[in-house]
């Protein structure tokens, strides 16, 4: 970056980048509450709603595969705007009226581009900011895109779930998201690095990161995917059902962010075994909670959602204080094809065996990952010392629901030049 573009890129100058994605989380949020409340209400097939999340997912698996080399290929605006088309594509498909097949494919379109928006998003906002503010900047955008999926959620509450108010909404906030972006005077970041897959690296340095992102990807797809598939099968009203999912993501800032602090003041893994304990009890009252008390059961979901985001960030924390500076970008492509496939096939998993099982299937599923994972962390902790303080990353917030992709879209972050 030159002098002249240092001096014109200040915090304030990456709000264009948080304006869109932000517009992006609320259209998604409206269409993550209306798609699994219309289709559990409908009378379609009971795979219907586990399909959508499911196809959410290996959506955007596709996107964190091909997003390097379209980037490459046309450049970071003309792919945001592409993107977008894509979003809007299946909003509108999903506007048709309710078909599961064609809102299964709308629900698939949008994982593809939702997460290329997202590695497109953490391309420029790497490259804009300067290392003196990037981390701020980063937990901001975070912020910000987790509150706009609460929002979108908690505004799909406030309109009829009958006919296509909701995907014509989420049209509305897609076709704003494209203006700032494409209007930015921001340089054009470099192309993103290659995606190199390297499982051999990431688990012989961390195996409690490599395997915490495994675990979080098919967490964070349960919980945020089934939990309004639930909720809608026990009769809970619409309003309700939205206001539950504004809690939900509310739950990241008020559980992440502590017990991330917390675990850069002692060993991750100690708090990832507290995380996990916590997500498994929580697992445990919502199967017994019931929804006339719905109070209760928002903070607890709340809780769980937040308990399930901090497994992620913590995990990724911990493989990047024991990778060397040299295999920081194989390790993120690593994580991040890890997260993806995670988040595909174990709601594709849930969404077979529910019928069989019935609704409260996912709750027994995230408890039995989280069991096996604290139990994991637990041998891990018995086995290997702690990392030492001169060797540890900060943490950073991050979110589940979306791929990490920074080390992927911008390599030189200031992290290679660190002492080790």
């Amino acid at each position: 970056m030159t002098s002249e573009e240092a001096r014109a890129n200040s915090p304030l100058s990456v709000a264009s980048i948080v304006v869109s994605m932000t517009a992006v989380a609320l259209g998604n949020g409206v269409m993550s509450a209306y798609v699994p409340f219309v289709l559990s209400r409908s009378g379609s097939p009971s795979w219907a709603a586990g399909g959508a999340v499911t196809a959410v997912a290996f959506g955007g698996l596709l996107g964190c595969v091909v997003a390097g080399p379209l980037i490459r290929r046309v450049g970071h605006a003309r792919l945001f705007a592409s993107s977008m088309a894509l979003v809007i594509l299946g909003a509108l498909l999903i506007a048709l009226g309710v078909n599961p097949i064609l809102w299964i494919i709308g629900r698939l379109l949008y994982g593809a581009a939702g997460n290329t928006n997202f590695i497109i998003a953490q391309s420029w906002l790497n490259h804009a900011a300067s290392n003196a503010w990037r981390g701020r900047a980063m937990s901001f955008f975070y912020m910000a895109y987790v509150i706009g999926l609460g929002t979108g959620a908690w505004a799909f509450g406030q309109m009829p779930a009958e006919g296509n108010l909701a995907p014509l909404v989420t049209i509305f906030f897609t076709a704003l998201a494209i203006l700032p972006i494409s209007l930015t005077r921001l340089p054009t970041p470099p192309a993103p690095a290659n995606v190199s897959v390297d499982i051999k690296m990431a688990w012989r340095n961390s195996p409690v990161g490599f395997i915490g992102v495994l675990a979080s990807g098919g967490l964070s797809m349960m919980v945020q995917g089934f939990t309004p598939i639930y909720a809608a099968g026990n009769q809970v009203s619409q309003g309700d059902i939205a206001l539950l999912m504004f809690v939900m993501q509310l739950g990241m800032l008020f559980i992440q962010y502590p017990l991330g602090a917390l675990s850069d003041r002692m060993d991750r893994r100690l708090v990832l075994v507290f995380t996990c304990g916590l997500i498994a009890v929580m697992a445990v009252v919502a199967l017994f909670a019931s929804f006339t008390h719905l109070l209760l059961l928002m903070i607890v979901f709340a809780i769980w959602a937040g308990a399930v985001e901090t497994v992620y960030s913590i995990a990724n924390a911990h493989a990047n204080d024991r990778t060397e500076p040299e295999d920081f970008v194989p390790l993120a492509s690593t994580m991040l094809v890890a997260w993806s496939a995670s988040a595909t096939l174990v709601p594709l998993f849930v969404t077979l065996v529910t019928p069989g099982l019935g609704p409260k299937t996912f709750i027994y599923a995230a408890m039995a990952v989280a069991v096996a994972y604290g139990a994991f962390v637990i041998v891990r902790l018995l086995g290997r010392k702690p990392v030492p303080g001169a060797r540890r990353d900060g943490f950073e917030m991050l979110s589940a629901q979306v791929p990490n992709a920074t080390v992927i879209t911008e390599p030189d972050d200031g992290r290679a030049d660190r002492p080790r």
